[in-house]
Formats: C-alpha cells, structure tokens, sequence
C-alpha cells in the first residue's frame, strides 16, 4: 500500500496546526475517512486532491510518491560500513523499505551512526596518544551539523523566504538599487555604515553598542549588500531565527551560533534575490548562471547557491544540489534538494566534472552523470576566486557545481546539444570510492568497504582493486581451510577467472603508469 501521499498530508496538516476534524470538514469527507488516507489504507481521490492544492496553496506533485534515493544511499553507505565482524549484510530491498515506510526510524539509524563514528574517531585520537582532548560530549565537527540541518530541510527554509520576500517588496528591493534599499533601512535602526581600514582582514564587524556597521573595502557591490542584509536580518528576524534555529535541537553554543549565522545568510539572501522575482527571472533565463549574476549584480556562487533553495511547494523551481569544493577535494558547502546523495566514508568521485573546472578557471563544464543506481544528473561547474586586493596576498579558488536530475534538464540553457536521453552518453561517477559499488571502475582510490580483493600473484589489470577470493600459495584462489577428503574426493579445486593484480602492483602501482 503506497503511504507517500498520506504521510505527506499528515505533515502539511501538523505545519498548519490543523485536527483531523477540522481537515476533514475543509474538505467535506469524514474524519474517519481522513484517517484512513493519512494511514495509507485509502486512496488519495482526485476530488480530495484538487481540494487538498487550493487550500494548502502547493502543487499536485507535493503528493506524489517519490523514491527516497539520498536517504537510501545514505543506509547503503552505513550498512556496508558495519558489515562484517559477525554483522550480516543488509538485503537492498530491506533497506529501501526502511527509508521509504519508515523514514523517521532509518533517520534515527542515521544518526546514530554518526554517533558511533564521532567516538571511534575519539577514540582513535587517543589511543595514538597525541594532543588531542576529545570535547565531553560534543559533537566534534559544529561545521557539519549545520549543513546537516540544512541537508535535512533541503536547502529551503520556509518562514525566512516568506518573510525576507515581505520586506523585500515593503523597502523597494530591485536590481541596481539593492544597497540603496538596504542601507535606507538600516538608518531605521540607527545603524551608520562605514568602510574598514585596507590593513584590516575582517569582513565586515557590526558594532552593537555604536550601531555602527563596518564594511571591507576588499567586498564586491553585491558581497556588501549581502552583509548589509545579513545584519538586517539580525535586527528584524532576532525573534524567527532563534524559533527555526531552536528546531535543530543543538546543544553546543558554537553549533547555536553556526546556526544562527547560517539561517541569518540564509535570509540576506532570500532579500537580496526575492523568492518571486528571481525564480520568474531564472526561468525566463533558463537558468543561466552567469546571465542572473550579471542581471542582480551578485557572484556567480551566490546566484548557484540561491537556485538551491527554490523549493516553495506551490511555486518550485529545479531541485538543485549545490556543491562548493577546493583543489584537494575538500567539500566546504553541500545542499541538496534531489536525491543526489554526498558520501561521508571518503572523498567524492575523480570522474565528476566539478574537478575539471580546475583545469580551465573561470569557464563553464557541463556534464550528463550517471549513479550507480541508475540516476543521471546534469552538472554544470565553474570556479570562482576571491583575493584580499593586492600582490602577494593569498587568495582562494573553489569549484562551484550545480546539478538537477536529468528529468529537468530540459529547462536549463545548459541541456542544449546534449543527449539526455541516451544513459550510456553519461559520465558514470558515485559517492565516494569507498561507498561506490562500480568494481570495475580503473580511477579507483580506494576498494569499496566489506569487498575482499582478488589478490593474484600470476596476474594484473587495469583495474586497481579487483574483488573476488585472495590466491593462496600454490597459485589458486584461497578456498580457507581444506577438510580430508576420500580418494574419490581428492579432485584438485578448480581456479576461478578472476582479474588480478600482485601485491607489490597494490602497494605501488598506479593507474597512471599504464600511460606511456
């Protein structure tokens, strides 16, 4: 029995504080009724629906079934990582029943393994007798915790882009006249604005105690209007961010201010590029990326990260995941509202084109992928650098992805020339090496978690890690102990055909030395 589209109506109905009873009268059905379609033992009508959009003001697809593919992938990953030592491996089909009938409880499993990972890594730490001093208590990474809470709301935060679009259209928010707007209002609360000294390395700092807001000389027209609607933020929606911040359930005051922080950016955002207009903007525009940062006046990262959270259900636009990561690979923002799920076993795939944007700065790659699990994504990636003004200083360089299923590609300028519907024109990237189920992949860092390798003296291949059973001495693949056996018995085991390469290759070969 499909319970998607009633557990979806049990949650808009809990949003809106509303009892069964009071629904059941909106719509003119009984409450018994109701509860039946919210228990998944009734179906969801066609009346009931059309109803269901006009009161709730969202689209028809919000009830929709759709395949949990992030939080399944996410068990994949924690359940291949505990497999072995007496622990069985979990069947796909049990899984994906998990994160579908049960989303709350597989969440539950989630965390608790982030738990269990935070301790062995304390627990590491101090077994090689460093000077580490594991935080009691404490989550270890406040950073992460964060861009979970984000992960977990994908990406959009209804209240903030509710009321940043309210007092976007009240103070005249338009391209060209942003800070002119921002800094009208700012003098409402008695706040001066005012330049930092070129020596200094601070941003911007806002003086509560003066009122005074002090912005870098090194920022951007668009930099200084997003920290102009950050502090804005602070002084109107004190009340809404400590509510949705609050919710995270946060204990540590780092991660509380983290939180803060980032539901504040959130809304300087949601100000500076208002709901309605940018959407409209960015459809007409097919989503070209370098085209709406020259028409709003912001960087190209900011617009990639703006097109993230357009989720508002009754006027959504592409599901986006965006990516921020530098040369060594490190990711330092992640959002997702697809089912395009980042690995947190190891570093993500070499095969994905957010790394290539490396190779040629400041150009545009665009890319068909495909996850092992079928899924196929349209990536498009540039990077962007940001410096300190003058010589010698250093800078920063990331690669900004942005990405959408295929099924949408079709609304984006980047789709043009491209074959979306042919899957072996698809680049084939996963998660992370560690997590990616593609044995036979030749840019393999890593062998997959649980997999035994084919470990064979006799024979190598272009595959750095080939699975299967390890040789044993005599040449053939390792069968563990023999039992005696009677003559008619005593037939020699036969080899399997297996790829392999020797151990010294494991330990010191590289794929990169098969190019002359």
């Amino acid at each position: 029995m499909e319970r998607i589209p009633g557990t979806r109506l049990r949650a808009l109905r809990d949003t809106r504080r509303m009892s069964q009873a009071e629904l059941a009268r909106t719509l003119g059905i009984s409450p018994s009724y109701l509860n039946q379609i919210e228990h998944g033992s009734r179906p969801l009508t066609v009346p009931v629906l059309l109803r269901l959009t006009e009161l709730f003001g969202v689209d028809a697809a919000f009830f929709a079934a759709r395949r949990p593919e992030r939080l399944v992938a996410e068990l994949h990953e924690v359940f291949t990582d505990v497999a072995g030592a007496g622990v069985r491996p979990v069947p796909a089909g049990e899984i994906e029943k998990l994160a579908t009938d049960l989303p709350a409880a597989a969440d539950a499993v989630l965390m608790l393994f982030r738990r269990y990972r935070q301790a062995d890594e304390l627990l590491a730490a101090q077994a090689r007798g460093g000077d580490e001093e594991a935080p009691p208590g404490r989550a270890p990474q406040p950073h992460e915790q964060v861009r979970d809470f984000f992960y977990r709301r994908r990406n959009h935060v209804a209240e903030l882009d509710d009321a940043a679009e309210t007092l976007a259209a009240e103070i005249g928010i338009r391209p060209g006249e942003v800070r002119r707007a921002l800094a009208d209002r700012l003098r409402t609360h008695g706040v001066t604005i005012t330049g930092l000294d070129g020596e200094d390395t601070d941003l911007h700092r806002y003086d509560p105690a003066r009122r005074v807001l002090a912005l870098s000389t090194h920022l951007r027209p668009g930099q200084q209007a997003f920290r102009m609607a950050t502090q804005l933020a602070f002084l109107e929606q004190e009340a809404l961010i400590g509510a949705v911040a609050a919710s995270a359930e946060h204990d540590d005051p780092t991660t509380q201010a983290l939180t803060r922080i980032g539901l504040a950016n959130y809304f300087a955002a949601a100000l500076v590029l208002p709901y309605g207009d940018f959407r409209g903007t960015a459809e007409s525009y097919r989503y070209d990326l370098e085209r709406l940062a020259d028409h709003y006046g912001v960087g190209f990262e900011t617009v990639a990260h703006r097109l993230s959270t357009l989720q508002r259900p009754s006027a959504p636009g592409v599901p986006f995941s965006f990516v921020r990561v530098d040369r060594a690979g490190n990711m330092s923002k992640r959002q997702s509202a697809t089912g395009f799920h980042f690995s947190r076993g190891g570093g993500t795939c070499p095969l994905w084109n957010v790394y290539e944007a490396f190779a040629s700065p400041g150009t545009v790659h665009v890319q068909v992928a495909a996850m092992p699990e079928g899924a196929r994504y349209l990536w498009v990636a540039r990077t962007v650098t940001r410096g300190r003004g003058r010589w010698g200083a250093p800078g920063k360089t990331f690669a900004i992805a942005l990405g959408c299923e295929v099924r949408h590609a079709g609304r984006l300028v980047y789709s043009a020339g491209l074959d979306l519907d042919d899957p072996a024109a698809a680049t084939p990237i996963g998660a992370g090496c560690r997590v990616c189920p593609r044995q036979e992949c030749p840019q393999r860092a890593f062998p997959r978690f649980g997999v035994d390798l084919a470990v064979r003296e006799t024979r190598s291949t272009y595959v750095p890690y080939p699975s299967g059973p390890p040789e044993d001495t005599a040449g053939s693949p390792a069968t563990g102990p023999r039992r005696p056996r009677g003559p008619h018995l005593a037939a020699r085991p036969t080899p399997r055909r297996v790829a392999t390469r020797s151990v010294n290759d494991l330990l010191t070969w590289s794929p990169s030395h098969l190019v002359t």
